[in-house]
């Protein structure tokens, strides 16, 4: 595994006692693979008796949606309550004392290691955080963004220095920049973006050669409790992963925006040359058994070429960061590039 390298006089972050260095992480997932990497051994999650810094690192003020705000350098009690900021946090190789969870799943996103998840205090679901278990784990940062969190600012920020995003999912790249300035870890970061770019270098070419790079993607969500089909358009983190591969999209879904909401019985403009679909939630009270079960679906000219293809949802849709973004590549170039 490589390692990042800490620029000359760039005092090194406070570190936790026998954790595991995952500095860089995102970097060093898939090198070029096609398939799930194979994480590191289970960081060490902070119990309050790590040994102190015998240079303790000065305070850094931050820029977040809500203004200029002061965090401790290099903090590692962390507690993150979106997914983007979960997987800022792993990426930057800074594990979470805390998490909040999507309403509709029963854990975290599980592209992750059952042994680093499992370690993670549960603070509530996205949306509702419960300030008692937020306190309890005696944060020293707490991550978020407004379109989750806008209204329960002065609560958190009552507990722990809160850094908020403006929202969440399409501006993700730059969001990432702020969690990894809060979190200290700015070298670590540029790694880990280096390498992005690295890798979408060699899928853009792989999807290429296999004469997929000019075809229409489509992406397809079906959501619990939702009466509509979700479409979604370009200003989302799937949508950008396809337009750094430079993907085509069906005409529905080719537009500036988050998604297209569509009834069932208009599913053809869900169609693609390639169709990647999944579900938030139980998939029959998210409509999905019963699209997939009907002629409208079956008429498709994606599902009868066989290039309809059911996704995890807590990857493409809630994974939205570094990590998740390499091993969603990592999938397109096997499917695609084949």
């Amino acid at each position: 595994m490589s390692r990042t390298v800490e620029p000359p006089g760039v005092p090194m972050p406070r570190q936790l006692s026998r954790r595991t260095a995952l500095a860089g992480l995102g970097a060093v997932l898939l090198a070029g693979c096609t398939d799930r990497p194979v994480f590191p051994a289970v960081p060490d999650l902070p119990d309050g008796t790590e040994t102190p810094n015998p240079e303790p690192v000065p305070s850094v003020t931050v820029t977040a949606a809500t203004g200029e705000v002061e965090v401790p350098g290099a903090p590692v009690r962390v507690v993150v309550l979106d997914t983007a900021e979960l997987d800022s946090a792993f990426t930057l190789g800074i594990p979470p004392v805390g998490a909040a969870r999507a309403p509709a799943d029963r854990e975290l996103p599980d592209y992750w290691p059952a042994s680093w998840l499992e370690r993670i205090g549960i603070v509530g679901d996205i949306g509702s955080p419960d300030g008692a278990r937020i306190a309890a784990l005696t944060p020293e940062l707490i991550l978020s963004n407004q379109t989750r969190d806008g209204a329960h600012y002065d609560t958190l920020r009552a507990i722990a220095p809160t850094v908020l995003s403006r929202t969440t999912g399409f501006p993700w790249k730059e969001n990432f920049q702020l969690h990894a300035q809060a979190l200290s870890r700015q070298a670590q970061a540029a790694a880990v973006i280096a390498e992005y770019g690295r890798h979408v270098g060699r899928a853009t070419r792989a999807i290429g050669d296999a004469g997929s790079g000019g075809k229409r993607i489509s992406l397809v969500r079906f959501v619990e409790g939702s009466p509509t089909v979700r479409l979604y358009g370009k200003q989302n983190f799937p949508g950008t992963l396809l337009a750094d591969l430079q993907l085509g999209r069906p005409d529905p879904q080719n537009v500036d925006q988050f998604a297209v909401e569509v009834p069932p019985d208009r599913i053809a403009q869900a169609d693609g040359d390639y169709l990647f679909y999944s579900t938030y939630g139980d998939p029959a009270k998210a409509g999905t058994d019963a699209v997939l079960a009907g002629a409208g679906w079956q008429a498709l000219g994606a599902v009868k070429a066989h290039r309809a293809f059911p996704v995890d949802d807590q990857l493409w849709y809630q994974g939205i960061g570094y990590t998740g973004a390499n091993l969603i590549l990592a999938e397109l170039q096997r499917l695609l590039g084949a």
